[in-house]
């Protein structure tokens, strides 16, 4: 769950300093603007004043300790930009979500998307000294060399951030703000301490408090707040003396002890709070009344600033905060984790239960952090929140886990789903072991108990498919089913599933088809309807492959059908199902439609689709492009699509590589062909496999462009794709082996048709490349041997041919069964 807290602009203040000089240098930067200083400088508070002179449409992150894991870091950012551009950065969280794909694949669709804004926005990351983690200033750094023109970042920070400083500098990009900048100069601080304190001091006093902070902000609102009701003001102010390391201590000391006791020790006991509410600090301190008493201590302006217009939810300045933890440990720290723990009980029994966990780990309670996380499990695993799953169990301690039976094997799963094997088979051991259970063994979900055995079996055959090995996964899979209750239906589609992934990785893809057939019944009854949409792209690529693309498109056309959970406007992976259909009409030769219904895809937005869905979708784009003759456009595309590509573990049986080779065929680019070919060591010898047909049947094309006889390897791959009953392959196989020289070159596309193909004729047109006779062909359409005879006629015309053997040959001459 997001902190929207931490994405929202800070309210400004309602009594400020006028600090125009600084905004007129905020105002006439571009690019990067850095905003550098010790704590208490005023970096924040600078930010929010200019921000709010003029109306611009900045997007706001306050970062914390906890943003320093990447996908927490990233997911922050997008809905930070996502709070002034709605539709921006949806692909990029459902990659953080559902995987951990390379930070350059997630920024470099991020950045896609901003290309497109077409109004200025300002980005702000406050606080930005608290991130540690060396990849994600490797990812802003990359963020920062190719953001475009129209968003400018602004970073605040105590310290310097390692992004290539220097060079931008050197070539001018860089604005900075620095401690010598945003000090009070005499004049501000006289402002400051009489204007807006209200203080009336002698001119001075100001000087001697002006030099003795050296314009620092805080220690001066420190001092403010101590010569508050004091008599002797000018004797405090010439007794005072510090320097940055002890002033903030040494002044919140002052303003501490002058609070009633009970003001106090709420100020300590509730410094462990990242956001403040009335109940929540009742529970937190044992009393009541904490609603007046935030308002109270807001009036006071004890560093406490509201997060929403009713003033239901707080928090502390950072600075503030820090320092009362800090006296916290000092005067209670035995108190500390008993606080953590009241704070998690309250969020738990008022249904947060990420802050309920959150608390439960800083109090090192791990047995209740545990028990929350194992009831937290089955709806992280519905909502494809793996990254937040393994975050919680990297966090507890390996002996916690290894009793606990459901959370070693949700642990085992989650390392599985977020690609990262290492450790699998010590948690799937760990929870192995207690099938019988011992006097050690700790359940809370007892249903998740209950089907453990099948757990297991189906995240070994998880495991084994991960790892190549077909036959083992095949073996665990039915071991799942085997095992499994009928109405375990969700463990059920798992197994199914990865028997669907292996035979369809071996090439038998009527086994495949049934096998994924089970799963999206078994998903659909688990109510995991998003995933059922995830089995209907699977079933959708096996027909077609199969050589049957009427049915792979009422595949798609009836997963549309399917009603979103209460609540969603749309099913998440709907978005996939128009880029299926867009990719159907292409293999029909009909890009004007698949360019409607990617079109509709792109509508929804990137957060509707699956974790495939970005890298389809520029695939598809990259066929239309290829289609209209813009090579180049499509060679990019198909280059993006590559930095996103997750396989979601599906085969890889058209890689981007081998589709590139083959736009360079049609764009005249032989020897790039030739340098593919020999990069991939690709020969007529290699043994033959479903995985590597397509990039066999590419070599084919970069031979015979060549003049290369290659009769006999077509044999062999026509011999392997009749086996496994794929058409597809097949036609393409026939063709050119009837014309191999016609189906490299690019004469025949730039000819094109007399006109275009109807869907219906493209049907048949497919058809009349395979075995099936006229009746046949009927069958399989459901329509008349007349209307099948029409249609032939139709596209005899079209093609300019007068037999069906010519006819398949210029289809394959146009490309129209390939792309």
């Amino acid at each position: 769950m997001l902190l929207e807290g931490k994405i929202r602009l800070p309210r400004r203040r309602r009594a400020v300093v006028s600090r125009g000089r600084l905004g007129e240098r905020l105002s006439a930067g571009t690019g990067l603007t850095l905003v550098s200083a010790p704590a208490g400088f005023g970096k924040t508070a600078l930010l929010t004043e200019w921000l709010g002179e003029d109306g611009r449409k900045a997007a706001w992150l306050s970062l914390d300790e906890r943003d320093n894991e990447p996908a927490s870091y990233w997911s922050y950012l997008v809905a930070a930009l996502r709070t002034v551009v709605p539709d921006v950065g949806a692909a990029a969280l459902s990659l953080l979500q559902a995987s951990r794909p390379p930070v350059e694949a997630v920024l470099s669709t991020l950045l896609n998307d901003l290309e497109a804004v077409e109004y200025d926005v300002v980005l702000v990351l406050d606080d930005y000294h608290v991130i540690e983690r060396r990849e994600i200033h490797d990812g802003m750094a990359f963020l920062v060399e190719h953001l475009p023109p129209q968003i400018r970042l602004v970073i605040a920070s105590r310290v310097d951030p390692p992004l290539p400083l220097a060079r931008m500098r050197a070539r001018g990009e860089l604005v900075e703000l620095r401690s010598a900048e945003l000090r009070f100069t005499a004049d501000e601080v006289a402002e400051y301490l009489n204007g807006v304190m209200g203080l009336a001091l002698t001119a001075h006093d100001v000087a001697v408090l002006e030099g003795r902070t050296e314009g620092w902000i805080a220690a001066l609102q420190l001092a403010a707040l101590s010569m508050q009701g004091r008599d002797d003001v000018s004797g405090f102010i010439a007794g005072f003396a510090g320097d940055d390391r002890y002033i903030v201590d040494y002044l919140a000391e002052e303003v501490l002890q002058r609070q009633p006791q009970e003001v106090q020790h709420f100020l300590l006991q509730t410094s462990i709070l990242d956001r403040l509410h009335g109940p929540l600090c009742d529970a937190v301190t044992g009393q009541v009344g904490g609603k007046d008493r935030l308002a109270a201590i807001e009036r006071g302006n004890l560093f406490l600033f509201p997060l929403d217009d009713q003033r239901r939810w707080y928090r502390y300045h950072q600075l503030f905060a820090d320092v009362l933890q800090a006296h916290l440990l000092d005067e209670q720290p035995d108190a500390v984790a008993s606080l953590h723990q009241r704070a998690g009980a309250w969020y738990e029994e008022n249904g947060d239960r990420a802050e309920a966990i959150r608390h439960s780990l800083a109090a090192k309670d791990f047995a209740q952090a545990a028990t929350l996380i194992e009831l937290a499990i089955p709806a992280l695993r519905r909502n494809r929140q793996e990254a937040t799953a393994l975050a919680w169990l990297q966090a507890l301690p390996d002996e916690v886990i290894r009793v606990r039976p459901v959370l070693s094997v949700s642990y085992a799963g989650t390392l599985l789903i977020t690609h990262d094997p290492a450790g699998v088979d010590r948690r799937l051991e760990d929870a192995q072991r207690h099938l019988q259970r011992t006097d050690e063994t700790i359940i809370v979900d007892h249903d998740e108990y209950g089907r453990l055995n099948e757990a297991i079996e189906t995240y070994r055959a998880a495991q084994s498919i991960a790892q190549g090995n077909l036959t083992a996964t095949v073996a665990h899979a039915r071991q799942a089913l085997a095992i499994a209750a009928e109405d375990s239906h969700l463990w059920r589609a798992a197994a199914a599933g990865l028997l669907g992934l292996a035979h369809w990785s071996a090439g038998d893809l009527e086994a495949a088809h049934e096998a994924w057939t089970a799963c999206t019944t078994g998903l659909q009854a688990s109510g995991h309807t998003a995933d059922a949409l995830g089995c209907a792209i699977a079933l959708a690529d096996i027909r077609s492959a199969q050589g049957r693309p009427t049915d792979a498109m009422r595949t798609f056309e009836q997963a549309l059908l399917l009603k979103p959970p209460p609540g969603e406007p749309v099913l998440r992976g709907t978005a996939d199902m128009y880029v299926g259909l867009s990719e159907l009409h292409l293999d029909r030769n009909d890009p004007q439609t698949a360019t409607q219904y990617l079109a509709k895809a792109q509508a929804l937005g990137d957060h509707l689709g699956l974790p495939q869905y970005s890298y389809r979708r520029r695939v598809a784009l990259a066929r239309i492009r290829e289609a209209e003759g813009d090579y180049q456009a499509a060679l990019q595309l198909l280059d993006e699509a590559e930095t996103v590509y997750v396989s979601d573990y599906f085969p890889n049986v058209r890689p981007i590589h081998a589709l590139r080779a083959r736009v360079w065929l049609a764009a005249g680019e032989l020897d790039k062909a030739i340098d593919w070919v020999r990069d991939h060591s690709l020969t007529v010898d290699d043994d033959l496999s479903y995985l590597r047909e397509y990039e066999h049947l590419t070599l084919v094309r970069v031979l015979a462009a060549q003049g290369i006889a290659v009769e006999t390897f077509l044999d062999r791959l026509l011999q392997a794709a009749q086996a496994g009953h794929r058409a597809r392959s097949v036609n393409e196989i026939r063709t050119l082996r009837a014309d191999p020289q016609a189906a490299t070159t690019n004469n025949a596309r730039k000819q094109g048709l007399i006109e275009p193909l109807s869907a219906r004729e493209f049907d048949v047109l497919r058809l009349l490349g395979t075995d099936l006779d006229g009746p046949g062909i009927a069958r399989e359409l459901i329509v008349s041997l007349n209307t099948v005879r029409t249609h032939t006629k139709h596209i005899y015309a079209k093609l300019g041919v007068t037999s069906r053997r010519a006819a398949v040959r210029r289809a394959t001459e146009l490309e129209l069964f390939s792309r």
